[in-house]
């Protein structure tokens, strides 16, 4: 497992698809104020280096104990959302409507995902300035997997698709006849 500082100088990959504006104390603090929690410090330390974006193919992926709708023992990381309001992009700040959107439980930040799947903060076992746990959601399915205890822990689990060899997931349910 690598260091959260390791990772930290690797993470994002080139390019701005989904990259928001350049994070700004007061840009957390009104996020804070509308997710009503206390983001992660290891959260924001990445998104002091980049505001959202793709995640380098190092870290694409999550490996998981048991098998989800995506794939036999992983999940699939390739976007990291940012705070901001660019036009046409989400941010950690449409968590609100998409989690009530897809009927999700709260609270929680929504990290990445397509809404059948997401990666996410929950707060639900934690106050709201407590260390949420990382989990990933299933919503066709209601079905849900911690993945990481808190998100630094969550970044050095973090590993290359390549290594699951296609890297294609499996059909998702909503797409099975």
């Amino acid at each position: 497992m690598a260091r959260f500082d390791e990772v930290m100088a690797t993470f994002w990959d080139d390019g701005d698809y989904g990259v928001q504006q350049p994070l700004t104390d007061e840009m957390v603090r009104e996020a804070e104020r509308a997710l009503g929690v206390a983001l992660p410090s290891a959260l924001l330390a990445l998104l002091r280096i980049q505001n959202g974006g793709i995640v380098a193919a190092d870290h694409d992926v999550f490996p998981t104990s048991r098998p989800t709708s995506w794939s036999e023992d992983h999940v699939p990381f390739d976007a990291l959302m940012g705070i901001g309001r660019r036009d046409g992009m989400t941010s950690l700040l449409d968590t609100p409507y998409l989690v009530k959107e897809w009927g999700m439980p709260a609270p929680l930040v929504l990290l990445s995902g397509d809404g059948h799947c997401w990666i996410a903060l929950d707060y639900r076992t934690c106050e709201r300035d407590g260390e949420p746990s990382v989990a990933w959601f299933e919503t066709d399915l209601d079905r849900e997997l911690v993945l990481a205890d808190d998100f630094r822990s969550f970044v050095e689990s973090l590993t290359a698709s390549s290594a699951y060899g296609d890297g294609l997931p499996a059909a998702h349910p909503s797409q099975k006849s």
